[in-house]
């Protein structure tokens, strides 16, 4: 079972998600490696439905677009969820979709100013080294990040880790350091 936070948060890096707005953008970064064969490991993740099973009951997450989700470019996938008690709805798109080594979703409605969330994966080790790499910018910028949304990142990332192990055996995590200051 993972002990530490598998993510490094960063702050420095800024985005036009439209021309009108710049944003403060951080960014998660997390590795961890998984025993099964990539083909194996990655028809879990073109499932939706299995983030439900990756996600901290207390987030009461629940994805809202009908089964069966045909997963590729262009799809978009409605879920509900809380956040401190309270109901949100989220929607993301997915922009890039390459079988079985990559896929990314974006948030096109939903708590964050922008979620991209990157997720790849390599057959390493006789496994699947699983990286995701997500960049996010909040409402209320540095500020709220840092006194509320980074700590729930976290906690969900390392729920998140430890689902992982639990379910495909994980033999060891490879963990990043937090990125320091002001977050």
């Amino acid at each position: 079972m993972a002990g530490s936070i598998p993510v490094d948060i960063e702050r420095d890096e800024r985005s036009t998600p439209n021309p009108s707005a710049i944003v403060k953008m951080h960014t998660l970064h997390s590795e961890i490696w998984l025993p099964q064969p990539l083909r194996e490991l990655f028809p879990f993740f073109a499932d939706a439905y299995n983030l439900e099973s990756l996600t901290p009951p207390w987030v009461k997450f629940n994805v809202l677009t009908p089964a069966p989700i045909e997963m590729r470019k262009g799809v978009l996938i409605d879920y509900r969820l809380k956040i401190h008690g309270f109901p949100v709805r989220w929607q993301s798109e997915i922009t890039a979709w390459d079988p079985p080594h990559r896929f990314v979703d974006e948030q096109r409605r939903g708590p964050y100013r922008v979620w991209i969330h990157e997720h790849r994966f390599e057959e390493r080790e006789g496994g699947t080294q699983m990286t995701d790499h997500v960049r996010y910018a909040v409402p209320g910028g540095a500020v709220i990040n840092a006194l509320f949304v980074r700590r729930d990142v976290e906690r969900i990332w390392a729920y998140r880790s430890a689902r992982l192990a639990e379910l495909f055996g994980e033999r060891r995590i490879e963990v990043p350091l937090l990125a320091q200051g002001g977050m």
